[in-house]
């Protein structure tokens, strides 16, 4: 936003990149050709004057130089994107291309403030901006924020509606008390809270009760007392004293009707629609619908003979509805569109019989609830205060019916970074009070409206009176189409309006400058000025003859033209070179390549600049070739590449590239860390084994074969070539060769059986040499003993070990 509140587009027009460019290199890029195919509307849109070009597309331009058109071009050429018209030769400050802007008309900042601090439910501002002036250009967004900001202590209008019928007595009896005991529990949330009650029943009609007198007056059985039935009233309408609600509800007693179905969908439109009676105010409406039994809708009434539709009007007279005889049950889109107009958010308070019947209600009502209603109503208090802090921590954004052509997309700046798009681009949810939350809003439109009075469109947040009004304006006119000059004498003699550089032709008549008449397009002599020297063919085919003169045709790529007097010349049937017209190097100008400076032949694919030539040395092709349209070809044939440097045939190469493959193959070498700066200028191919290296005699280009030791004492083997003179290739078997060390274990084993064996060979030994010592000194001693003579006499000093007594009492007995 400026300091005058106007928010201005974030992009100059002139700058939109429309990916035109010159007529030689568009035509030759395909994906460019079908980018335009699909989204060049201005070619497309075949416009007439400026007005309806700038309404084909946001890229689009129109070109108001008199001079700007080549012959044979018709007044549609004038409108392209704004690049492409540069590109041909328009200059920008004659190009016409408005933009869409905003103005905000009112701004108050979200309110700020807690519960010590008053202020009217008026002073209180929960969306920001408020209004906005916006001016729309066919196909370009406008965009903008509205922010929301979950007031503190805003006020709460609730209304209690409840059935009446028989089968909720005990449920009244509850009710009673809930004035003084809802005020004390809605003080936590609010300072400033009012209260109404209504009830229901039926039709006043049959089949939906009995009309019998006495049962009009008691419509209840056997000697329960109950009071007439009804359709809807109004007990209570808003107030702050919870003790007069309980007065008046305590004084309420229950009816009867004969169906199962209630009229509740009656008392709803009502409720809504009758807003003095009820005393809503422009703060938070609550409609508690309280029932335990089902509904009836739009349809049901033709059983009471009932035909005609709600009209949707308040009908209350004395604080009762008087039309339910008269006028059917309102449908459910009728009921949406009511609750949505007058803000009310829809809580259900049902018995759980009838759960799943009200949860698809709420599905088709935005901003409603549904809680379960215990049998007696006993558990209504809380069922309020939980369903009212769900339907207030979700905010949800509607939009008024938008003008023809017009679009509205919503994105969602939700709490903790959350982001919604799409559907759920309207919609945060988990807000709690003091929150702010984002929306980023994008207007677009398509072409102009064809209704000239449009209303305001209207954005506010579900179930909130504030709202944000936007005007809306549309470009449909370019400014140049105000200086225009009605019957003009540029126009034939006035026979249209000079505007924006060309003709705009009144009815009835056609031609560049309106020369002819709309009958009078095809007689044969003006065929005959549109004929080439000895040709039969009308514009050369290529276009058609209005008025005497050829208007050649648009193709589908609309770098493409056609153009010459007969449209005998073309910009896209010329040389190509690289599969890009001209080479990329010149413009296509009647079939023939005009140059850009520097290059040269039928193609423009021959540089003449021979800096590209120039060898590390300064040399031109390293002084062993000679450079041509921009590159060296080589005399010499062991040298290759873009200089004429490079030989792969030459003694070195391998010592040369070696610490670069060991690094780029196997990760180790000098150059590891500096692998990638160092060695990017070769493509490495791994291979399986030797034999799989490129032999020369099957490359057409010459092959080195190199044997390098690295840094494990390993060898690897590799090739190195230079393919198609420019491109370096390594091929390199994937494992290096390294010499096997010893196997320990077997030479473990072997030490340790030699040992064994030498030991027992040892032992054996010893043991043999024993047995032959022992067998020559046996033999000895077998033979000194034969030879020696023994004495046989006795030893004088010998004395026998024997000793002899006898008893000398021993008689012999």
């Amino acid at each position: 936003y400026s300091k005058h509140g106007v928010l201005f587009s974030p992009t100059h027009r002139g700058g939109v990149n429309c990916g035109a460019y010159s007529a030689g290199s568009a035509a030759s890029d395909s994906s460019l050709f079908v980018s335009h195919l699909e989204g060049n509307e201005c070619i497309n849109a075949n416009a007439k004057y400026c007005g309806e070009c700038i309404q084909a597309g946001a890229k689009c331009g129109w070109c108001t130089d008199p001079n700007f058109l080549k012959q044979g071009e018709t007044v549609s050429s004038r409108c392209d994107e704004v690049e492409s018209l540069i590109k041909r030769g328009c200059n920008l400050t004659l190009i016409e291309n408005p933009v869409g802007k905003q103005r905000v008309l009112k701004n108050i900042p979200v309110t700020n403030r807690g519960k010590n601090k008053k202020l009217k439910p008026e002073e209180i501002t929960q969306i920001q901006p408020q209004k906005l002036d916006i001016t729309l250009r066919s196909g370009e967004p406008q965009s903008f924020n509205l922010t929301f900001k979950r007031a503190e202590d805003y006020p709460i209008d609730l209304y209690y509606l409840m059935d009446l019928s028989y089968s909720m007595k005990d449920d009244l009896e509850n009710v009673k008390n809930l004035g003084t005991s809802l005020m004390l529990e809605m003080t936590k949330i609010t300072s400033d809270f009012r209260i109404g009650f209504g009830s229901f029943v039926e039709k006043t009609v049959m089949p939906y009760i009995s009309t019998t007198p006495a049962k009009l007056l008691n419509p209840c059985t056997g000697d329960q007392t109950c009071t007439s039935p009804f359709s809807y009233k109004n007990v209570l309408k808003l107030t702050s004293n919870g003790s007069l609600f309980n007065t008046l509800v305590g004084q309420q007693h229950i009816s009867g009707n004969l169906d199962s179905p209630e009229g509740g969908f009656d008392a709803i439109m009502q409720v809504a629609v009758c807003g003095d009676q009820i005393g809503w105010r422009n703060v938070t409406r609550l409609l508690v619908f309280s029932t335990d039994a089902g509904f009836h809708f739009a349809g049901d009434g033709k059983l009471g003979g009932i035909v005609l539709p709600n009209d949707g009007k308040c009908h209350l007279e004395n604080n009762i509805y008087t039309m339910s005889h008269y006028y059917d049950y309102p449908s459910i889109a009728h009921l949406v569109q009511k609750l949505s107009d007058n803000n009310i958010q829809t809580i259900f308070a049902v018995t759980e019989e009838f759960q799943p019947v009200y949860q698809e209600l709420k599905n088709l009502i935005p901003k409603s609830a549904v809680g379960t209603l215990s049998a007696n109503s006993s558990n209504v208090i809380n069922l309020i205060v939980d369903a009212y802090n769900s339907l207030s921590s979700e905010v949800i954004l509607e939009n008024s019916k938008l003008p023809d052509g017009v679009t509205i997309a919503y994105t969602a700046h939700c709490k903790n970074g959350v982001v919604n798009e799409g559907e759920n681009g309207r919609k945060c949810s988990n807000i709690s009070i003091g929150d702010e939350v984002k929306f980023s809003i994008s207007i677009t439109s398509k072409g102009c409206p064809t209704k000239t009075k449009l209303k305001p469109i209207k954005i506010k947040p579900l179930g909130f009176t504030e709202e944000l009004e936007i005007h809306l304006n549309f470009i449909c006119e370019c400014e140049c189409h105000k200086k225009g000059i009605k019957d003009s004498p540029d126009c034939h003699f006035g026979n249209g309006t000079y505007e924006c550089g060309a003709c705009r032709c009144n009815e009835g008549r056609v031609g560049r400058n309106c020369e002819c008449s709309s009958n009078e397009i095809s007689t044969e002599d003006m065929d005959l000025a549109c004929r080439n020297k000895n040709s039969t063919d009308i514009c050369s085919n290529n276009g058609e003859c209005v008025c005497g003169k050829c208007e050649c045709k648009t193709r589908e790529n609309p770098n493409e033209r056609y153009s010459g007097k007969y449209c005998e010349c073309d910009n896209f049937n010329c040389d190509r070179s690289g599969n890009l017209l001209c080479g990329g190097h010149g413009r296509c100008e009647c079939g023939k390549c005009v140059c850009d400076p520097m290059w040269s032949e039928s193609a423009c694919d021959c540089s003449l600049d021979k800096s590209t030539c120039l060898a590390s040395n300064k040399q031109e092709c390293n002084g062993r070739g000679t450079c041509k349209c921009g590159s060296c070809k080589c005399t010499d044939p062991k040298f290759q590449g873009p200089t004429c440097e490079t030989c792969p045939t030459c003694p070195g190469v391998c010592a040369e590239h070696k610490e670069c493959v060991e690094c780029k193959a196997f990760g180790t070498g000098e150059k590891k860390d500096t692998c990638q700066q160092e060695c990017s200028d070769f493509n490495l191919i791994e291979v399986k084994s030797r034999d799989k290296l490129p032999q020369p005699h099957e490359t057409p280009y010459p092959v080195m074969h190199c044997k390098e030791r690295d840094a494990n004492d390993c060898w690897f083997y590799y090739t190195y070539a230079v393919k198609n003179k420019t491109e370096k290739v390594v091929h390199v078997v994937e494992k290096p060769e390294c010499p096997t060390g010893p196997d320990i274990v077997p030479i473990v084993i072997g030490v340790v059986v030699g040992i064994v064996l030498i030991g027992l060979a040892l032992l054996f030994i010893w043991k043999l040499l024993m047995i032959i010592h022992d067998r020559r000194e046996f033999a000895k001693f077998e033979k000194e003993k034969m030879n020696a003579k023994w004495d046989t006499g006795e030893n004088p000093i010998y004395k026998s070990a024997v000793t002899t007594v006898v008893n000398p009492k021993y008689e012999g007995k």
